[in-house]
């Protein structure tokens, strides 16, 4: 079980046009604009209980929650050829050890919100750590990230049902997002439980849904729930703040600002 499974708030075609800065106004667009919730074409199998994403070997950094934010990692930068996020993100997969597709769904989220909410300055590391502990970034359960952004099977939590350790939310969304008509569980890469889905859905490979399954849909609006209330995420208390309402746990923060610091050096 993820630790995010103990909270109430959280914490996808077109492939070449993600992949393209010059596209991202256009990315920005649709996130401004809203985006279309649409049910999958299959329901989503819940995951039997008992399955641990292997973050329980992060360690904690030696910080003091609020004293420091985490480092901004450098920006993804125009490379060269027809699409240069993807050349970022293949060159940063190797020294990271974070999946190239998973790592250009970070850096899109972090070039759109340098458009639409630049005073956030969110970095790719921060999502980057989230996403690490979430799902080892698409690959909960022994699933695989697809070219396509997606999971090569649905990543689904425990059911939130109030046992130990585990918050009690019943069902919001009728089984559409988890499988489960009884209780929610945290759905996608990044875990997000299916009530804060429809709020901050976001469509960032520009196939008209918002499909949390799908990393560069789940990294936008993961992106934008942390920038949510005006937050600069340079400012130490914005940014434990952003990945407390993300978890509400010091262990957590303290494991995101250690992952987002170790991500941001080796970049």
């Amino acid at each position: 079980m993820t630790e995010s499974d103990q909270r109430e708030s959280p914490h996808r075609g077109g492939l070449a046009l993600l992949v393209r800065l010059s596209l991202v106004v256009l990315v920005v667009a649709v996130a401004g604009g809203g985006v279309w919730l649409v049910r999958s074409a299959s329901s989503p199998e819940a995951r039997p209980a008992g399955i641990e994403i292997p973050s329980a070997d992060i360690p904690t950094a030696d910080v003091e929650p609020g004293a420091v934010a985490a480092p901004v990692a450098p920006q993804p930068q125009a490379g060269t050829g027809e699409d240069p996020l993807r050349t970022w993100a293949s060159r940063l997969a190797g020294p990271t050890g974070i999946p190239a597709r998973a790592l250009m769904a970070y850096g899109n989220a972090e070039l759109v919100l340098r458009d639409t909410t630049p005073s956030c300055t969110l970095s790719w590391a921060t999502l980057a750590g989230i996403g690490r502990i979430e799902s080892n970034h698409g690959r909960y359960g022994g699933a695989t990230l697809g070219e396509d952004g997606r999971p090569s099977k649905p990543i689904i939590g425990v059911p939130l049902d109030g046992s130990a350790g585990v918050k009690a939310i019943t069902d919001t969304d009728g089984g559409e997002f988890d499988g489960d008509a009884q209780v929610d569980r945290a759905v996608g890469p990044m875990q997000f439980i299916p009530s804060t889905w429809r709020r901050w859905a976001s469509d960032a490979n520009l196939d008209g849904r918002g499909d949390p399954q799908q990393i560069d849909d789940a990294a936008l609006a993961a992106a934008r729930y942390l920038c949510a209330n005006g937050r600069d995420l340079s400012v130490p208390a914005d940014w434990w703040a952003a990945v407390f309402s993300y978890n509400n746990s010091v262990p957590y923060g303290q494991k995101v600002f250690g992952l987002a610091d170790g991500y941001a050096r080796a970049a």
